[in-house]
């Protein structure tokens, strides 16, 4: 009995030293393994923290939510590396690179300029734009024709920002004099809009932000270009490992090899520049004394066809002004601006009544829609449409059909907007089904419409009270 007491203790201890062997194997492989990386910790969280700015460069609220540029170029990476996006808003420039110099998120993408200073600092991708720098100042002053030119407490930046260390490099190296006055409490929007008020004499800012801006600060005027473009990158962390920018870099030469930034900077920017001081006084001026005695029309309009009443506005604002008495010499009139043909086919009788003019130009513009192939997506299915509405589907078919011929895809309005001009030239629209039309008017039409549409999801969205009321007295 007692032999076999001992013999199973034998056998207890000699497992219990196997497992103990075994767990301390266990162990030793595990602590042998890396960590995971960034890379690898953001796809088992699910989660990428992402540091930006809201601006009309970068991330704003759009008419179906968030939008920008950066915002969509961002959306498509996460959605490479199968996860969701969380969004910070640091209040400052500075505090946004501290963030990121601090791995308090996993990168920012803010439309960062990349210098020398911030390299020292954080890391970068590889730069997917280049943007050119501009001296600013407002239109009816006089205009600084070199950098010489700036006198004493004229010129204002971001304090931080790369407008900053071009300005330091710039006094180093030729310019001892040049002075500015940095603030650390704005942005950019925000100088661009104390000089169109007059309170500030002279801002830097990039081509971008300048030119979505002039559609609502319409005194801003571009004195000279500073310097090269500068590259613009997304930053990250220099701490830890490099997998979460290799990711990005990836990533980044693939949006270049495809049309991704292609399609993102036609979509955000290829738009922009367009409309004129007059274009934008005008414009601001019939949306205070115009605008709210049809605003409830287009709504109704909206209702019934499901087009976003601030798209039918702009449509109907490009076409007549908002003037129900309008008349073209080729015979079209009205708010929309119908034809006699168009018109029957919509069941209206009174082309000149506001109500049955806005309707009627919903819904045709949703027959229009119809025409376009399924398989063309928003936003090119949008541009389409509004080139057909203008043109007539017949030329539109055509353009996409000299688009085809040329190699490039029919289904972007990118590409269609380029061969549309063509159909005024013989040797090729000869060539197409029907003919003759002149093609750069559904450019300017679609073009103008984009921008209209922008500045009124900007006012009845993200304007103030007080910007509103400055833009309606300047419109005088």
């Amino acid at each position: 009995m007692m032999r076999a007491v001992r013999t199973q203790h034998r056998v207890a201890i000699a497992l219990a030293g196997a497992l103990i062997a075994a767990g301390a194997v266990a162990l030793f492989m595990l602590l042998r393994q890396p960590p995971p990386s960034t890379l690898e910790r953001i796809r088992a969280s699910g989660l990428l923290v992402v540091a930006t700015r809201i601006a009309p460069t970068t991330y704003f609220a759009g008419a179906d939510g968030p939008d920008g540029f950066t915002h969509a170029l961002v959306e498509a990476f996460a959605q490479e590396l199968g996860v969701r996006v969380r969004f910070e808003f640091p209040p400052t420039l500075d505090a946004l690179l501290d963030d990121v110099a601090g791995a308090r998120v996993h990168m920012a993408a803010a439309g960062l300029g990349v210098t020398d200073a911030r390299r020292r600092r954080m890391r970068f991708s590889q730069p997917f734009a280049d943007v050119e720098e501009q001296l600013v100042y407002r239109r009816g002053t006089s205009r600084p024709k070199q950098i010489d030119d700036v006198g004493p407490g004229e010129l204002h930046v971001v304090a931080g920002s790369s407008q900053e260390e071009l300005l330091q490099q710039l006094r180093a190296n030729g310019h001892p004099n040049l002075s500015w006055t940095p603030h650390a409490d704005t942005d950019t929007q925000s100088l661009l809009a104390a000089v169109d008020r007059g309170e500030l004499r002279l801002t830097l800012a990039d081509a971008n932000s300048v030119d979505l801006n002039r559609r609502i600060y319409r005194h801003v005027a571009v004195a000279f270009a500073l310097a090269d473009s500068k590259p613009i990158a997304w930053a990250f962390p220099r701490s830890g490992d490099d997998s979460l920018r290799r990711a990005a870099d990836c990533f980044l030469r693939s949006a270049q090899r495809g049309d991704l930034l292609q399609r993102l900077q036609a979509r955000y920017f290829g738009h922009t520049g367009r409309l004129n001081f007059v274009d934008s006084r005008d414009f601001w001026r019939d949306v205070r004394d115009r605008l709210p005695a049809l605003r409830s029309l287009f709504e109704r309009a909206a209702e019934i066809t499901g087009i976003d009443w601030r798209l039918l506005a702009a449509i109907g604002y490009q076409e007549s002004h908002w003037r129900s008495d309008a008349v073209s010499p080729t015979g079209v009139r009205g708010i929309m601006m119908l034809t006699q043909a168009t018109a029957q086919q919509m069941d209206i009788d009174d082309r000149d009544d506001p109500e049955q003019s806005i309707i009627g130009g919903a819904r045709y513009l949703r027959v229009v829609e119809e025409k376009i192939p399924e398989r063309i997506a928003e936003p090119n299915r949008l541009w389409l449409t509004l080139a057909g509405y203008n043109i007539g589907f017949g030329h539109l078919e055509d353009a996409r059909v000299l688009t085809e011929r040329g190699g490039a895809n029919p289904d972007l309005w990118m590409e269609v907007k380029q061969r549309l001009p063509m159909l005024a030239r013989k040797p090729h629209y000869e060539t197409v089904k029907h003919g003759f039309a002149r093609g750069q008017e559904p450019v300017d039409y679609v073009d103008n419409i984009r921008n209209y549409y922008d500045m009124l999801v900007w006012f009845t969205g993200t304007a103030d009270e007080a910007t509103r009321a400055y833009l309606f007295a300047e419109s005088n």
